[in-house]
Parts: C-alpha cells; sequence; structure tokens
C-alpha cells in the first residue's frame, strides 16, 4: 500500500509540476496553416514615371476552391473606378480637393492579352456594372479541386491624385492596381461588387506572390511581401519581391523617403518617412510597439516584415499586406493614433479577412477597438481607454440626434454594404464607432478573460479565411460558452437601445 501510493503520488507531483510549468509559459496562438490550395501571381512589372503607368504581365494560377465547375472566372479591375466616365466614385465630394488638388485627374487599367500557359489566346471581355471586371473564358470546365495557369498583360495609368491608387508631391501610391481573382462564394456566386467611395471596397482572398518590378533608379521602393534582391542596370532597378499567404500587393515609391527600423522578435519593422523628418526612429519604435502589444493579445504577425509609410494620402492611413500607409497630412498629435489603427488591420483583414464591401464593421470595427487596447495597454502614451469609450459613446450619440433631427429617422444598422450608406459620416459612425461600442459591450458581458480568447480564438481559426457576420457570432458564442446570437444581431440590425 505505502508503495503504490508512493508510486501515485509521484505521478500526481510531476503531472502538478508539468501543468504549473504548463500554466507559467505564456501562451501565443499562432494563425493556423489550414487552408485550402491557394491562387498564386507572378508578376514581372516596370513602372514608367515619365507617363505615370506601371505595365507588364501577371501569370495566375487559379484553384477552383468551390463545388461547383466554371466555365469562366472573374477579376477585379479597380483602376477602371479611376476612368475618365467611370459611375463609381472614388472619393466624397467632402474630399475630392484634398485628393485631387491640381484638379479632376483620371487613370485605368487596359487589359492587352489573356493567353493560357502555353500562349494561347482565351476569350476575354471587359464588363461588370462600371468596366470594373474582367471575364476570362475557359476552353474547358474547370472542376472542384482543378486549377488553371491564365497569363494577363495589363497597363495601368496613375491619376495625379492623392489616393490609394495615384501619385502626388511626395509619393507615387501603387495599389490594387492589378487584376485581382474576385473571390467566389458557394451559393452566392462571384462577388463583383464596384468601386465606393465610402471604406475599402476590397475582398480578396489569401494567395502566393512573387513580383519583379522595375522602376527608375531614383526611386526607393517599398512593397508588399520581403524584398528577395535587387540589381542595377543603368538608369533603371530591378527588385524581387516574395509574399506567402498575403491577401493583395502594394507598391510605394518615392525619391524623398528616409527610413528607421526596429526589430520585435523575427519582424523587421521598418518605418519610411521624409528626408529631414525628426521623428522617423520614434515612429519606428511606435510601431514596433503596436507589433509587440497585438502579438501578447491577439497572436503572432506571421509574417518576417511590417512597412509603416508615410505618404500623399486624402484619408488618415490605408492598410495592405506587410504594409500601411500614414497620410502625411495627418496632424503630429493623431499620428501615433493612426499607426496603431493601421497595424492593426495587420491582424483585422491581413490574417482575418473579410467581404469589406459587405461587412465592414468586422474589420474596422475589430482595428478601431484594438487601437483602444493599445492604448489601454501602453498607457505612457497618453490616452485613456475610458475616456475614448466616452468620447465614442458622445460622438455616437450625437450623429443618432443629427440625423434623427435631418431626416425624422436614423437607421443604425451596421451589417450593410458601403453602397447602402448614404454618406461617409453615416459609414464612418456605424463601422468604426458604433463598432467600438459593439466590443466594449461584448467585453462587459463576457469579461476580460473570456472577451480576449474570444479574440484570440478568432484570429487562430480564421486565419488566412474569410469570415462573416454569421461565423462571427458562431466564433465568439463558442469562445464565451453561450449563445450571443442576439446580442451581437441587436446591434448590428441596429435594434439595440444605446442609452
Amino acid at each position: 500500500m505505502k508503495n503504490f501510493l508512493k508510486k501515485h503520488w509521484v505521478k500526481f507531483l510531476v503531472g502538478a509540476i508539468i501543468i504549473a510549468l504548463i500554466i507559467a509559459i505564456p501562451f501565443v496562438f499562432t494563425p493556423s496553416e489550414e487552408t485550402g490550395a491557394l491562387n498564386s501571381y507572378k508578376m514581372t512589372l516596370a513602372y514608367n514615371d515619365e507617363n505615370k503607368t506601371i505595365s507588364g504581365q501577371e501569370e495566375v494560377l487559379y484553384c477552383n476552391n468551390s463545388n461547383n465547375a466554371f466555365s469562366s472566372i472573374f477579376f477585379n479591375l479597380y483602376p477602371n473606378a479611376f476612368r475618365e466616365g467611370a459611375t463609381s466614385t472614388v472619393v466624397s465630394s467632402s474630399n475630392f480637393n484634398e485628393a485631387f488638388p491640381n484638379g479632376a485627374s483620371y487613370g485605368s487599367i487596359e487589359v492587352t492579352s489573356v493567353t493560357d500557359s502555353k500562349g494561347n489566346a482565351l476569350e476575354f471581355k471587359i464588363g461588370g456594372e462600371d468596366e470594373n471586371i474582367l471575364e476570362v473564358v475557359l476552353p474547358e470546365p474547370l472542376y472542384p479541386d482543378e486549377s488553371v495557369t491564365v497569363v494577363i498583360s495589363f497597363s495601368s495609368s496613375l491619376p495625379n491624385a492623392n489616393h490609394r491608387y495615384g501619385y502626388g508631391e511626395n509619393t507615387i501610391n501603387i495599389g490594387n492596381f492589378y487584376p485581382i481573382a474576385c473571390v467566389y462564394e458557394d451559393g452566392v456566386g462571384f462577388f463583383t461588387k464596384p468601386y465606393h467611395s465610402n471604406g475599402d471596397p476590397f475582398y480578396s482572398d489569401v494567395a502566393n506572390y512573387e513580383v519583379e518590378l522595375t522602376v527608375p533608379n531614383n526611386l526607393t521602393v517599398v512593397a508588399s511581401g520581403a524584398r528577395q534582391s535587387s540589381s542595377e542596370n543603368g538608369a533603371t532597378v530591378t527588385y524581387n519581391f516574395a509574399g506567402q499567404k498575403i491577401r493583395d500587393f502594394c507598391i510605394v515609391l518615392s525619391e524623398k523617403f528616409e527610413m528607421a527600423s526596429c526589430t520585435v522578435g523575427s519582424v523587421t519593422v521598418n518605418y519610411y518617412g521624409y528626408s529631414g523628418d525628426g521623428d522617423l526612429q520614434e515612429n519606428a519604435d511606435f510601431a514596433g510597439k503596436c507589433v509587440e502589444t497585438y502579438n501578447k493579445l491577439f497572436g503572432a504577425y506571421p509574417y518576417s516584415v511590417l512597412n509603416v509609410v508615410k505618404a500623399n494620402f486624402v484619408h488618415g492611413g490605408m492598410e495592405y499586406p506587410n504594409l500601411v500607409l500614414i497620410s502625411d497630412s495627418a496632424r503630429e498629435e493623431d499620428c501615433n493614433y493612426v499607426i496603431a489603427h493601421e497595424i492593426a488591420h495587420q491582424w483585422w483583414y491581413g490574417v482575418v479577412g473579410t467581404n469589406q464591401y459587405q461587412h465592414a464593421w468586422i474589420d474596422e470595427g475589430l482595428a478601431e477597438y484594438s487601437t483602444y487596447l493599445f492604448f489601454e495597454e501602453n498607457s505612457q502614451y497618453g490616452l485613456s481607454y475610458n475616456n475614448m469609450i466616452s468620447n465614442a459613446l458622445t460622438n455616437y450619440k450625437f450623429f443618432v440626434q443629427v440625423y434623427e433631427r435631418v431626416n425624422g429617422q436614423v437607421d443604425t444598422s451596421m451589417d450593410r454594404a458601403l453602397d447602402q450608406f448614404a454618406t461617409e459620416p453615416e459609414y464612418v459612425q456605424l463601422t468604426y464607432t458604433k463598432g467600438v461600442l459593439l466590443f466594449d459591450n461584448l467585453r462587459e458581458t463576457l469579461g476580460d478573460r473570456k472577451f480576449m480568447k474570444a479574440l484570440s480564438n478568432l484570429y487562430e481559426e480564421y486565419a488566412y479565411k474569410n469570415i462573416n457576420s454569421a461565423e462571427f457570432i458562431a466564433c465568439f458564442s463558442s469562445s464565451a460558452g453561450r449563445n450571443l446570437e442576439n446580442l451581437i444581431k441587436s446591434w448590428i440590425n441596429g435594434t439595440v437601445v444605446i442609452a
């Protein structure tokens, strides 16, 4: 009996020590590697600074991860929203002069040919609601789990605009410039909505990228992915970039860039400002603190590099994989806030994707609330979580009062398409501000531990995927151990009473 007790006591003691060690070791969620077959883009590009065009070709390996056979595949042509005569509006009337300081300017994309991998011409059509879609007709049906390679030659011309896509006084922003595959949803089809001035009208799957880019040698290049190599050839330089499991590919060029860097674990964080800026290292270190904080709160940033880029941009900032734009017109006192928000999008948009056209409240609400969490975790930057929540509540109530006074009523639903928000302020208040209030309410309802666990689970479970509202509710409910459907729907459908 003594030996029996002694033996089991030793087992118990060893087990207790192991459990204690597990509890003592900080547990960091890392994104799941479970994904379907990924599309890939191999691009060979050249930027011409004289006529402000980026031209070349992309070899796209397209994978059919659906349950249906395709006779055609579809690609977004976002630059055509900037063409003369477009019905899409790329910026609200209140922001037009800031976006186009030198007057109206136009850009577009021209698809010159589409072939298969052997060089055989494929039939293609330009369509959609606003010449925003490239349809590639396949020579034979593409069945589930099959893939096809298409080679698209194109040339994109940039407008003189302080926008995601355009050139300004200081930077050349080349975002959303190439044909990118439309997302296919089973039971819905290919998502082909045109550009809209509200929010970020983009929706894409993660893919693998290999990009060769040739530019004039006076320009510094910052891009998505990680730089692999570079080689000079007289007046030009050719760079090679690679990105695995990224949602898009963006390029920013300037002859005014200066860079400062820091490291967070295995991640290199670069801040690109302009020559003569005195805050380069300060901003790089702040960006590094953002990565460090979000790693701890949600899970590890899964890429090797993050570039924070000062740029001509009409809005405060913009997110792309491994790269965020920070407007050079942002007030100095707002710069940290904008950096924190845009870096949060690397988690909510970059890794966990959404249909930003249909469910903008998910990624914008989460990124905005994550910004609040950052400042709560880092009080040295002087922003109080409680004060920010109080201000958000005041701003939201004021918005509702004004709209009711002017219109007699106000639609406070959050889960609607970008083109269903009548104005930009309505969009901002119902995705950003009300989104923050929703997540603050969920935190208060669940308590800190369950709430933060839900965010970590969301990041782990939906890494490299796209999440919709129903899946978001299911994930939060599972993490909380209770059904949150009625609570969350009351917020996003506009029935909740906010006192």
